[in-house]
């Protein structure tokens, strides 16, 4: 899947919520190309550690610090962190606000030990705009007959993959966590010390 990567191709595999699509940072324009995807929908920056996604946010030391805190409490998880962008978020990442970024580390041995591998991806749910995400690796090999569809002998292809359910996504703003979706992880309020 790393060559596939190399050359701008979008892949699938599973996680803990639903299966992704996914591709280097830099040409996720074939994500939302794929996916009939409207520019005002971001994408996610999935990694396999919460220091191979530091590079991609900025914060003052005191954010930085509470940020990582929650990320340690909650990663490999199915939490999405929407933070400040850093100077290497490609703006297709996120194309009608290059000022955020969401960053999800998740809790799936498949997915932590793709993105070992090929480092931090532009990830999205696998499926058209709109519709419901697909939970087979079989069900997205026959929607996106384009996409690399990560598959082992000890996987069923029929089998649904993940919770089923989308990732919880919450935003720190104006020096206070928002909850923008509440998804697999249920959560009333975040602390902010």
């Amino acid at each position: 899947m790393l060559n596939e990567l190399l050359a701008g191709k979008v892949i699938s595999f599973p996680t803990d919520t639903v299966p992704a699509l996914a591709t280097k940072p830099e040409f996720a324009q074939a994500l939302f190309d794929i996916k009939k995807r409207p520019p005002t929908k971001p994408l996610i920056l999935m990694g396999a550690a919460i220091t191979d996604l530091l590079p991609y946010i900025s914060g003052t030391p005191k954010e930085l610090q509470l940020w990582q805190d929650l990320a340690t409490q909650y990663f490999p998880g199915a939490l999405t962190l929407v933070l400040p962008a850093s100077d290497i978020v490609p703006p297709q990442m996120n194309p009608t606000n290059s000022q955020t970024i969401g960053i999800r580390i998740p809790d799936s041995s498949i997915a932590l030990s793709i993105l070992k591998q090929t480092g931090v991806l532009a990830t999205t749910s696998a499926n058209l705009s709109g519709q419901d995400p697909l939970l087979s690796m079989g069900e997205i090999a026959e929607a996106f007959p384009e996409v690399v569809v990560y598959s082992a002998q000890e996987l069923d292809p029929q089998k649904p993959m993940g919770s089923g359910l989308p990732s919880t996504v919450v935003q720190w703003q104006n020096h206070n966590w928002q909850i923008l979706r509440q998804g697999a992880l249920k959560l009333s309020r975040i602390k902010n010390d």
